[in-house]
C-alpha cells in the first residue's frame, strides 16, 4: 500500500483555502488546514461588515473541500527539523509539506494615541468592534478615515453614503494604485458623497487623541471615532521559528514559492515574498499564489520540478458605496492603465469580482485543480525586476536569532 503523505496548511483565508482544496486532487494525501476562527473571513467585505450592509463571513462548508480536516487554532511555533507544529492549545501536529499562508493585518501604529484610541478594521474581530461604537455615535459625528489605499475609500464611502460626516486623510495619494483619470473619477464620487479628503505630504497623521486627529502640519481635526486602515503587517511566525523573512516578515521562498530555508515549506497569499520581491496585497494575488502553492507541493510528491511564479494581474476594484464604485484596469505587470469603468456599472462589477471569489474557491472544492487562472501569463515587469535584482548584491535576509 502507498505510504499517505500529510499536507499542512496554516492559515484559512484566500490562499490557504485554495491550496488545502486543491491539494485534494491525490487520493494518497492528507490535508490538514490549521486557522484560528471556525468561519471563513471573506475580507474584501470588511468594510460592509462596518457600514452594516453585510457580515463579511462565509461558512467553510460552502468554500473547503470536505476531504480536509479543519482544526480552529493557532500556530505558535514551526519545527522544520522535525516536520511539526505546535499548537497554542498545545499539542503538535506533523507534516511532510507545509503550506504557510497565515495572511496579513495592520501593522501596529506607531502614531502616538492610534494604538488606544484609533479603530482598525484588518480583521474580522477588528472589524466586528466598531458597529457598536458607530451606533452611539450620533450621525453628525465626526469620522475620520486614515489611508486611502481601497479599504480606507471604501469605508470612507460606505460611511458617507449612510449620511455620516467623514474625513479621509490620505497619508499621500488617493488610491496609490490608481491611473490618473481612476484618481479624479474617485475624488469626484467621494465629494459626491460629503466625503472631504485630505492629501498630500501634509496629511500624515502626527497624533491621536479620544476626541481628534492631530496632522503634520499642525492642523487638528475634531474626530469622534478614528479608523485606522494605513499600514500592513504580517504575523511573526516564520521569524519565530527561526525561518528566513523579509524586512516585513514575509516568509522569503524561490520562485516556485518554495522556503529558502525548506524544501517541505512552501508560501502562499500575502506572507509570501518570492525572490523578496512580494506581489500587491489582494485576493487577486492570494488565490493564484494559494494555487501555485498547492502545485509546487504536488510536483514535489510526484519527483517532478515544479513550475516558477507567473503572476497576472488584471484591475483594482473599489466599491464607492452600494450603489457606484470604480473597476480599475492595470496591465499585466500590475500597473494601472488609462481604462477604468465607474459608476452603478463600476458597483456591478465589483460585486460580480467579490462573488466570484467565493465561488472560485467553492469549485475547486468540486473539482480540485479545475481553476487554473494562476497558469495565465504574467507582463515583463516581474522579469525585469528579477534581473535587475540579481544584477545586485543579493539582499540580506531577516533571519530570526
Amino acid at each position: 500500500m502507498a505510504e499517505n503523505t500529510n499536507l499542512l496548511v496554516i492559515g484559512g483565508g484566500y490562499a490557504g483555502v485554495m491550496a488545502a482544496n486543491r491539494l485534494t486532487q491525490r487520493d494518497d494525501v492528507t490535508v490538514t488546514l490549521i486557522n484560528p476562527r471556525a468561519t471563513f473571513v471573506h475580507r474584501v467585505r470588511l468594510h460592509q461588515l462596518v457600514g452594516g450592509s453585510d457580515g463579511a463571513v462565509v461558512d467553510y462548508r460552502e468554500v473547503l473541500a470536505e476531504g480536509v480536516r479543519l482544526v480552529v487554532d493557532t500556530v505558535a511555533r514551526i519545527d522544520a527539523a522535525d516536520r511539526s507544529v505546535a499548537l497554542a492549545s498545545g499539542g503538535t501536529v506533523g507534516y511532510d509539506y507545509l503550506v504557510y499562508a497565515v495572511g496579513s493585518g495592520s501593522a501596529d501604529p506607531r502614531v502616538p494615541g492610534a494604538g488606544e484610541f484609533a479603530y482598525p478594521i484588518a480583521t474580522l474581530e477588528d472589524a466586528e468592534r466598531l458597529p457598536p461604537v458607530l451606533d452611539s455615535a450620533p450621525m453628525t459625528a465626526a469620522v475620520t478615515v486614515v489611508g486611502a489605499g481601497p479599504t480606507g475609500i471604501e469605508t470612507a464611502a460606505e460611511l458617507a453614503e449612510q449620511g455620516r460626516t467623514v474625513t479621509l486623510v490620505c497619508g499621500g495619494v488617493l488610491g496609490p494604485y490608481l491611473h490618473t483619470r481612476g484618481r479624479r473619477s474617485v475624488a469626484g464620487r467621494l465629494a459626491a458623497l460629503g466625503v472631504t479628503v485630505l492629501d498630500g505630504s501634509d496629511a500624515k497623521v502626527a497624533a491621536v487623541t479620544r476626541d481628534a486627529v492631530r496632522l503634520a502640519d499642525g492642523r487638528e481635526l475634531p474626530s469622534q471615532v478614528t479608523i485606522w486602515t494605513a499600514g500592513f503587517a504580517v504575523p511573526d511566525l516564520a521569524a519565530r521559528s527561526g525561518l528566513s523573512t523579509d524586512a516585513l516578515g514575509r516568509l522569503l521562498t524561490d520562485e516556485t514559492l518554495t522556503s529558502v530555508d525548506d524544501d517541505r515549506i512552501i508560501a502562499a497569499g500575502d506572507s509570501a515574498a518570492p525572490s523578496g520581491l512580494a506581489l500587491r496585497m489582494s485576493c487577486q494575488a492570494a488565490i493564484p499564489l494559494g494555487a501555485r502553492a498547492a502545485d509546487t507541493v504536488l510536483s514535489l510528491i510526484a519527483g517532478e520540478q515544479p513550475e516558477t511564479l507567473n503572476q497576472s494581474f488584471g484591475a483594482q476594484c473599489i466599491s464607492l458605496g452600494r450603489r457606484t464604485g470604480i473597476f480599475q484596469f492595470g496591465n499585466r505587470s500590475d500597473v494601472a492603465v488609462w481604462f477604468h469603468i465607474d459608476g452603478r456599472l463600476g458597483a456591478k462589477m465589483k460585486e460580480v469580482v467579490c462573488n466570484g471569489i467565493v465561488k472560485h474557491l467553492a469549485d475547486e472544492t468540486h473539482k480540485p485543480g479545475g481553476y487554473s487562472l494562476h497558469r495565465v501569463k504574467g507582463g515583463t515587469g516581474r522579469q525585469e525586476a528579477l534581473e535587475a535584482k540579481r544584477g545586485r548584491a543579493p539582499a540580506t535576509a531577516q533571519r530570526a536569532a
